[in-house]
């Protein structure tokens, strides 16, 4: 009698304390439990887990989850002093990751229908995001066949408990969340055993975490108010935006610029008006494009590489009426009389003649809204509107608007840093210019709204100055393409990219020779990822934690794929992808204005990539070549890209591109053009034995040098037109 009232005091002071505990957090930060209603869903027999930000993250747990609750716990991580006093809360479960059989003791634990929390990252995250993963917390799941719970927590970090202290701005008291995702399961293929299937249920629990940490993150909103949340979480007087003027911009002065900016723009434009935007990569390029979003205008970048007509096009697609320009950047690029032809179509407002209207009281009430816009401010729009038009560049034709909203955008903001860890210490070398997307998306709002800063130089043709500005600005992360990745490891010194964590490749293949120059010359592995404007614009990318030579890494969260049967080709398909991060439809020239939304033959919502893909057992993507790049021949299917790597291969220290031409025997006949003087077909085909004769081409012309377009993507469309003219000269 005497034992059983003294378990039930015992039980009493466990519930007081834990109750008290509870008070005092939810005091202290404001704690919110979002979806409660997932854990009583979750069954007795579960396996919770949970990422880890500090050391408050066991006591919020067993402060506010329901029930008794075990904690599965490193032995020697539970002999800390500042751990014992929470460990009454719950039952301790201890593991040691030297001995082989604390999984095992951990799965027949799991078996007798407990609720047991791990951290699958077995320590606190030093970057702020996920860590590494461990296979045998996925092992556990499927073995058990224990109920999976998945809880993301989400402010700890911030406080000195973490351990980000020199890498995030910390404080006491941040708001806390924990995010209770839907319960599942982890079963690996059945197939599968041993060690085979340990990384498997390993993998498979990665992605579930990775997809956790995306639904708990804030992508609902708008651009302006996501700013107003970055400059909150990293403090106003943090830097973000520095450009070739060399005076860096603080999120106050950001926000002040963008306010006074975006009330001048107000004048003289309409609501959910399409603006064009015909500007340089610059800290006031993006004012005025925050401007723009804050006052519900949509810019429209004008990719101005494509000439007057391109873009007289672009703005009849888009029903644009006004561009904003700048005379200085108009003269030092040489636009005028493109200029003159657009000014003949819509009205050019010039950015020097719009500053003279803003006044002194302007800037004063700029400089009070930015201060109390956490007040005033109500994300009262809705964040699946457009946020930004950005053109296809027209090697398929008339170029076609790509609508992409607030939601669209975030969301891959958050898809890739939940495979990605980006910190505040990071600086980003934009060079990308802004009508492109990965110049736009990637280069200047992901660096922006996430803490990082960003440095925008104006072009990235300058192939010897910008290895030196990634020097000058102690450059973290670049993005780029493999011509212009090329062209910079030959150019720069081995120590100027001394900085540099991640370097991540895209548009178009990643050559060997590219990878192999970085890696030697530099110490640096090229990231090659997967993604179009639609995509808004990252799909699929190899990652620190996820590499695979030769693919482009794998798809990113919450984003759904699949493959329609290719007629000829057996081991690949035509990719269509869904998720929050396709975009919300096309503008198309025939229907100017008119937004045709997102569909493919899955239905609405799926978006037709037209690239014909392979997708490997670990889900990475090896791209084939687009469904346009591939040359039917004799009825068979032969993939250009193919061919242009097989003369890489041959001659690697020249470039080379393929094409189809029209054959009146065979249909279409592959045609090589390389800038490689001495190449012949006997050599090529030496150097590919055993590839397939159909693989090769019938014709090789020499070129002094391939024409690539602005974004760094070589121009097919102007290598036909070059080819089809007899009088060049063949090297066959």
């Amino acid at each position: 009698m005497t034992r059983r009232v003294l378990f039930t005091l015992s039980l009493f002071g466990v519930f007081m304390l834990k109750k008290s505990l509870r008070t005092l957090l939810k005091l202290l930060y404001r704690v919110e439990v979002i979806g409660l209603e997932n854990y009583h869903q979750a069954g007795n027999r579960v396996l919770i887990v949970a990422n880890h930000c500090s050391l408050l993250d066991p006591p919020l747990l067993g402060a506010f989850l329901p029930d008794e609750i075990t904690f599965a716990i490193n032995t020697y991580i539970a002999e800390k002093w500042y751990i014992k006093p929470f460990l009454g809360l719950a039952k301790v479960f201890p593991i040691d990751p030297t001995h082989p059989m604390s999984l095992k003791n951990l799965i027949h634990h799991l078996q007798n229908d407990t609720k047991t929390v791990i951290f699958p990252e077995g320590r606190i995250t030093t970057t702020g995001s996920l860590m590494k993963i461990y296979d045998g917390t996925g092992m556990v799941a499927d073995k058990s066949d224990a109920m999976i719970l998945p809880i993301h927590i989400s402010g700890t970090q911030y406080t000195p408990f973490s351990k980000l202290s020199g890498i995030v701005r910390l404080r006491w008291f941040p708001k806390i969340t924990l995010t209770i995702l839907p319960p599942t399961h982890i079963h690996a293929r059945k197939e599968l055993t041993g060690k085979n299937r340990r990384k498997s249920s390993g993998l498979i629990l990665a992605d579930l975490m990775s997809e956790m940490q995306f639904i708990a993150s804030p992508t609902r909103q708008t651009i302006f108010a996501s700013l107003l949340n970055a400059r909150h979480i990293h403090g106003g007087k943090h830097f973000v935006a520095e450009d070739l003027d060399r005076k860096p911009l603080s999120y106050d002065a950001l926000i002040t610029r963008t306010l006074i900016i975006g009330h001048a723009l107000q004048k003289i434009t309409q609501p959910n008006e399409n603006v064009g935007v015909l500007l340089p990569n610059s800290s006031k390029t993006l004012c005025v494009l925050l401007g723009l979003q804050q006052q519900q205008r949509v810019p429209a970048m004008l990719n101005y590489s494509t000439g007057a007509a391109g873009m007289i096009s672009a703005c009849h697609t888009a029903q644009i009426k006004t561009v904003l320009s700048s005379r200085k950047f108009v003269e030092l690029a040489h636009l005028q009389t493109d200029l003159d032809l657009l000014s003949e179509k819509v009205d050019v407002i010039y950015l020097e003649d719009l500053a003279e209207t803003i006044t002194t009281s302007d800037k004063l009430r700029g400089a009070w809204q930015s201060k109390t816009a956490q007040f005033w401010h109500k994300n009262d729009v809705n964040p699946d509107s457009p946020a930004v038009i950005l053109f296809t560049s027209g090697s398929e034709g008339t170029p076609k608007g790509v609508v992409l909203s607030h939601a669209n955008i975030l969301s891959n903001h958050q898809q890739v840093s939940a495979r990605i860890d980006f910190n505040p210490q990071d600086v980003i070398l934009n060079f990308l210019p802004m009508f492109h997307s990965f110049g736009f998306t990637v280069g200047t709002l992901l660096p922006v709204l996430n803490g990082m800063k960003t440095f925008f130089y104006p072009t990235p043709l300058h192939f010897s100055i910008i290895p030196e500005m990634a020097y000058e600005t102690n450059a973290t992360i670049m993005f780029g393409t493999n011509t212009f990745l090329a062209a910079y490891g030959k150019k720069a010194h081995p120590y100027d990219f001394y900085k540099l964590r991640y370097v991540v490749a895209g548009a178009e293949k990643l050559q060997n020779s590219t990878r192999e120059l970085w890696a030697e010359k530099f110490g640096v592995r090229i990231l090659e990822g997967y993604g179009a404007t639609e995509t808004a614009p990252v799909a699929a990318v190899n990652t620190p934690m996820d590499y695979k030579v030769g693919t482009v890494g794998r798809l990113l969260p919450h984003l759904e794929y699949r493959l329609e049967p290719v007629e000829g080709i057996d081991d690949a398909g035509r990719l269509h992808l869904r998720g929050a991060n396709i975009m919300l439809g096309y503008l198309l020239s025939d229907n100017a204005g008119k937004l045709q939304p997102t569909e493919s033959i899955y239905g609405a919502g799926w978006y037709d990539t037209g690239d014909i893909v392979h997708i490997d057992d670990d889900g990475f993507l090896s791209i084939r070549g687009r469904c346009k790049r591939f040359a039917k021949i004799g009825g068979e299917m032969v993939s250009l890209p193919f061919v242009e790597q097989l003369a890489m291969t041959a001659w690697e220290k020249s470039y080379h591109a393929v094409i189809s031409l029209p054959d009146a025997k065979k249909g279409e006949q592959i045609v090589l053009i390389t800038t490689q003087k001495d190449a012949t077909l006997r050599g090529l085909a030496k150097i590919s034995d055993g590839v397939a004769a159909i693989n090769l081409p019938k014709k090789i012309l020499f070129i002094d040098a391939i024409p690539v377009m602005a974004t760094g993507k070589t121009d097919y469309v102007a290598l036909a037109t070059w080819a089809i003219d007899s009088n060049h000269r063949k090297i066959d």
